[in-house]
């Protein structure tokens, strides 16, 4: 395996620009890949896998197609990166609802065209609530981020545009109200929005927010397809970028405790990262120091790590903690982040996914927030073949072990017809974790809700229906997202956890819970994004296995630490910050 030294040594010459590239990046692909062949796959476990997922969106109610582009083809970038989804209880009933962005199309907004809000019936069927709860919206969404900034018990949305992203209150009754003029959020010009999260960067209570711009540029200034080289790929005539375009930036907002927030980018450090293109932002405490560091999946280009220096400010530190590049020391297309404890020792990894001809990659976290890449001794190096988007290390088949999901699906539909073996709509993957460090692709074993092909961008996870396993909310490009309801079979038990912040923020975004169960221990933190610009399910979810009772250890944003001992498995527990459990709900 190649030395972390030897890792950096690459990266330095990346910086430089002497390094050589391979023959992929040299002729320009657009959202790079870097040509790797898959490696060889093992013989099958033969194990039964007992999670089984089925598309139900359109008997739930999800039929409204999502535009986002052209159709069968795409002259600009702003048409082919897509948006996020999002499940957020926002009227505290204690079931998941849906957001859903949206985009529109450069010859003009289709009628109706607007993000959606799907409220939970509570019968496996949705109702649209857009309109009632006043999020109607249309332009070209990105991502969400979901929060209680203002502390009042109801979380709020920020969803980023490309043109002008904007904060919408919960105002408890049902609805939303825009508050991003008053919040001091608004921006004058046209900015090209990414991935967001909260964050209580400086543990004071309150909910910050982190902002990351994936170019510095407008559609009136792209090049168009085949004007140049990063405008072809596999051959063929593409839309531009990124490669050749203006890098983006990232911003932090200050939560001044009374629903206005200042501008901290340059006070911060965030500021000086730069010849990046950031897209999804992932808040958590990576070093165990108790203070949440911020993790962006980069396209094309080295990612970034922030880690708090305890302060009010940030040191970009991805280079030497092993999350820049790949283990080759080379730059791949970030684009989504999953984050999870895939070997159960009570650190978080990070798993990042990449473009088409390129391995998606696992890093392993040591708990001093250094990280050392395992995609090829894990087993996941065996597929190269799609383009990866949203991703979570869940625990889909509730045997204790947190499994891999990634959504998948090609930006070029243009490509396809001169080219078969690049097709627009992919499955979704699913790695099983066997237990041993290492993972089993599953496709069709899945089922049809893994296996039948779809253009997708974000996911989310969460169980809308209450049943104790993990359900996937998809975005789909110019299709009705898919809701991917998983039937558990095989007796696995199982744990959610739902945190209520005190003198922490209410949403207790930031807090870390350490389940022991048996022999085994994982750790889980609550973020505000993750997967490809998409929110999950505030309830973290614990497979445990054969085990019927587990040990919790609560470690709260502000660094206070609470136990709760031999909870009961087969249940939701709500854990008040100082008071333990105050509620419990069995399916």
């Amino acid at each position: 395996m190649i030395t972390r030294r030897k890792l950096i040594l690459n990266a330095a010459t990346v910086a430089a620009g002497s390094l050589v590239l391979p023959v992929e990046y040299a002729l320009g692909q657009g959202i790079s890949s870097r040509g790797v062949k898959p490696q060889p796959r093992g013989k099958p476990s033969g194990r039964p896998f007992n999670a089984h997922f089925t598309d139900i969106a359109k008997q739930a109610g999800l039929t409204e197609p999502i535009v986002y582009g052209g159709l069968e083809s795409k002259s600009y970038i702003i048409e082919v990166v897509g948006a996020g989804v999002a499940f957020i209880d926002y009227d505290n009933d204690g079931w998941m609802d849906l957001l859903v962005l949206n985009g529109t199309r450069l010859q003009g907004d289709p009628p109706g065209v607007t993000n959606r809000l799907y409220k939970n019936n509570r019968d496996g069927t949705f109702t649209d609530a857009t309109a009632k709860a006043r999020l109607t919206r249309t332009g070209w969404a990105s991502g969400v981020t979901v929060g209680d900034y203002d502390n009042d018990g109801f979380d709020d949305l920020f969803i980023t545009y490309y043109g002008h992203n904007v904060l919408y209150h919960n105002n408890g009754d049902g609805t939303f109200t825009d508050v991003t003029e008053r919040s001091g959020l608004a921006q004058d010009v046209v900015r090209y929005g990414s991935g967001c999260s909260w964050v209580d960067y400086d543990r004071d209570g309150h909910l910050d927010l982190f902002v990351a711009n994936y170019l510095s540029t407008t559609l009136e200034k792209l090049p168009k397809p085949g004007e140049n080289p990063d405008c072809t790929w596999k051959g063929v005539a593409v839309n531009c970028g990124p490669r050749g375009l203006p890098t983006g930036y990232v911003q932090l907002f200050h939560n001044n405790g009374d629903g206005t927030f200042t501008d901290v980018s340059k006070k911060s450090g965030v500021a000086s990262a730069s010849d990046s293109y950031p897209m999804t932002v992932v808040a958590a405490d990576f070093d165990n120091d108790g203070w949440p560091d911020i993790y962006v999946a980069c396209d094309s280009t080295p990612s970034w790590l922030f880690r708090n220096q305890h302060d009010g400010t940030f040191r970009e530190q991805a280079l030497e903690r092993g999350v820049a590049l790949s283990e080759d020391g080379l730059e791949q297309a970030g684009m989504g982040v999953g984050l999870g404890d895939f070997d159960l020792d009570g650190n978080l990894d990070i798993f990042k996914t990449n473009f088409a001809d390129d391995t998606n990659v696992l890093y392993h976290n040591d708990g001093k927030g250094n990280f050392d890449d395992v995609t090829i001794r894990t087993g996941l190096g065996v597929e190269t073949r799609y383009v990866g988007w949203g991703a979570g290390i869940v625990d889909l088949d509730n045997d204790g072990f947190p499994d891999i999901f990634v959504a998948t699906g090609s930006v070029y539909p243009e490509v396809e017809k001169k080219n078969p073996a690049y097709p627009f709509r992919t499955p979704r993957l699913v790695f099983r974790n066997l237990g041993d460090g290492r993972f089993e692709e599953l496709i069709e074993e899945a089922g049809s809700g893994i296996s039948d092909p779809h253009p997708s961008r974000g996911c989310a996870f969460g169980d809308f229906d209450n049943d104790g396993d993990v359900d996937v909310l998809v975005w789909n490009m110019n299709e009705p997202p898919s809701l991917l309801r998983n039937d558990v079979t095989g007796g696995g038990h199982w744990l959610k956890v739902q945190l209520i912040g005190v003198k922490s923020n209410r949403s207790a975004i930031g807090t870390r819970v350490t389940i022991r169960y048996g022999s085994r221990q994982q750790a889980q933190e609550m973020t505000a994004q993750s997967s490809f610009y998409s929110v999950n399910d505030k309830r973290l979810h614990f497979g445990l296995g054969a085990e019927t009772s587990a040990h919790l250890t609560v470690r709260w944003t502000n660094g206070q630490t609470e136990r709760v001992s031999n909870v009961a498995v087969d249940q939701i527990v709500v854990i008040r910050e100082g008071s333990g459990i105050i509620q419990k709900q069995r399916p």
